[in-house]
């Protein structure tokens, strides 16, 4: 029995999959791990202490799981957030944490440089899209800048699934859709680095090679066989961002399909038949040749849920509130969604701006910041939650409705991720769009990997013979009944950030701060 290794790195958690080439899952495991925020606006994680030792414990754990040895992978496909930016040296070891992607808004400065000096007209016709926090060209401009020790000693960038590939096989290899992330260095039209933009940003020397995603990037060498428990010579695809691993495993394949991931951030991916322009979101070429897409992202979605849960609603948690009988933390949200199910649509005229971490598409602006508007003494935790959770929902809204003005055809949502169990949440949604979406709960971008791999090295005829390896999940339909509460609250949404924009900006950039820490009183405070 020949089985395919995948395995996706996460922003909080990895996972991987061992399947048989006809789509049956022997074997499944995740590990979790730490994203550090050394700075407001920074996103990190360790190369080496996340995305490699990750790779090397989900190998080791699914061999064990699954009874097997090295010898039984026919194939190894990988995925990893993205796009990121890790400098290595002359020896390929990281030089300092990866900067993460959208969620790391650290290069504005250099975003605006960039926009200014190639001009926006000629960004948005070579790259498809404005420059936002997603791009990693910035980030590489602002790691040029301001670590100048680290720069010096500088080798090759590369992003999370490039850095993977690479400890595996030796190539330095990204695939065309997460290099159309690297804007604007990447020209969609010759599908290559453009020259322009490397004279700004570096050289192009330092980018890895590009090719498509299930090529075959190299074979595992003797190193990574020792470490993973791989057999040597294993091939491994070139792979690409965990995002589009996540649609293939649902099924996004065809124009008109639209994956809504629910995960700690939130990403779209629209396929279509032409290539587009868009000003707010992110044109690109798919993972084959002749295919595109427009993608999508918000910064903060599940990760607000879960802040929300932990830094609000503390009891939930210590084993000592409503849910102490109950295990798990899931026990927690089980329980702020009875609370705000007994709260009608509309939050009892609570509106939340979800823009904890700046916000990256519809509205790029990591300056951005949440808002919770209209509280009052009556409002309960639970209105907060739904709030909270509608706020997310208008967001994504203002996201498909970006890419229907783009030209993309929304004929089929389909709903994946983790946050999929909160059904709450994926109610709203339909709700909110006013659109259908079919809920594919599939293990996820480690189930796409595979698919890829088993594509891409010949063990399937093509990926169209993976479409049976997952079947098709329930379809939740929108409630017509909350249709014009929710155009109304949308429309008060989009006022609500363009009215409050300029104050959230000056606080953002406050850097006036008070004092630390008080003495405690000498005297005992007066009663009240």
């Amino acid at each position: 029995m020949t089985l395919v290794l995948g395995i996706d790195i996460g922003t909080h958690e990895s996972k991987g999959v061992l399947v048989t080439t006809s789509g049956r899952i022997v074997a499944s495991a995740a590990v979790p791990h730490a994203t550090e925020t050394p700075r407001p606006g920074w996103a990190e994680h360790d190369a080496d202490g996340v995305w490699w030792h990750d790779l090397v414990t989900l190998s080791q754990t699914l061999l064990a799981q699954a009874g097997v040895g090295g010898e039984a992978i026919g194939a190894v496909g990988c995925s990893a957030i993205g796009p990121c930016v890790l400098p290595v040296d002359a020896a390929g070891r990281p030089l300092r944490p990866a900067i993460l992607y959208g969620i790391d808004t650290r290069a504005a400065e250099e975003i605006t440089e960039l926009t200014d000096r190639l001009g926006p007209d000629w960004i948005l016709r070579q790259t498809g899209s404005a420059l936002s926090a997603q791009a990693a060209g910035p980030k590489i401009l602002w790691l040029r800048r301001h670590e100048p020790d680290v720069w010096a000693r500088t080798h090759r960038v590369m992003t999370s699934t490039s850095y993977l590939v690479y400890r595996l096989t030796s190539r330095v290899v990204i695939d065309h859709y997460t290099a159309a992330a690297y804007g604007p260095l990447y020209d969609l039209h010759t599908r290559d680095w453009a020259p322009a933009a490397l004279d700004l940003v570096c050289d192009r020397a330092l980018l890895p090679e590009i090719d498509w995603t299930a090529a075959v990037a190299g074979h595992i060498h003797a190193d990574a066989a020792r470490a993973t428990g791989l057999r040597e010579g294993t091939p491994v695809i070139v792979g690409t961002a965990d995002a589009a691993s996540e649609a293939t495993a649902a099924g996004v394949r065809d124009p008109g399909d639209t994956m809504i991931m629910y995960g700690s951030s939130g990403f779209l991916i629209a396929v279509s038949d032409r290539l587009l322009v868009s000003t707010a979101q992110w044109p690109t070429v798919y993972l084959h040749p002749g295919t595109y897409a427009l993608a999508a992202g918000m910064s903060t979605t599940g990760a607000l849920l879960t802040w929300f849960r932990d830094t609000l609603g503390p009891s939930l948690t210590d084993g000592t509130g409503p849910t102490a009988e109950l295990e798990g933390l899931d026990a927690a949200f089980t329980l702020l969604a009875q609370e705000a199910a007994r709260v009608p649509p509309g939050a009892d005229g609570l509106l939340a701006l979800p823009y904890w971490s700046g916000e990256r598409t519809p509205i790029n602006d990591p300056l951005a910041r949440g808002v919770i508007l209209g509280l009052t003494l009556s409002h309960t935790r639970g209105h907060v939650y739904r709030a909270l959770i509608e706020g997310i929902a208008y967001g994504l809204r203002d996201n498909l409705d970006a890419m229907e003005a783009a030209g993309v055809s929304l004929d089929r949502l389909v709903a994946i991720g983790g946050g999929t169990g909160n059904e709450l949440w994926v109610r709203t949604v339909s709700d909110v769009t006013g659109r259908p979406q079919q809920v594919q709960r599939t293990p996820g971008a480690a189930l796409g990997d595979a698919m890829l791999a088993a594509a891409g090295t010949g063990l399937v005829p093509d990926l169209e013979a993976t479409r049976t390896w997952v079947e098709p999940g329930p379809v939740i339909a929108p409630d017509p009944a909350t249709q014009a509460l929710h155009d109304d609250r949308y429309a008060l949404y989009r006022a609500l950030y363009r009215d409050t924009s300029s104050i959230a900006h000056a606080l953002a950039t406050d850097t006036r701060r008070g004092p630390a820490t008080h003495d405690p009183p000498t005297h005992d405070p007066p009663s009240h």
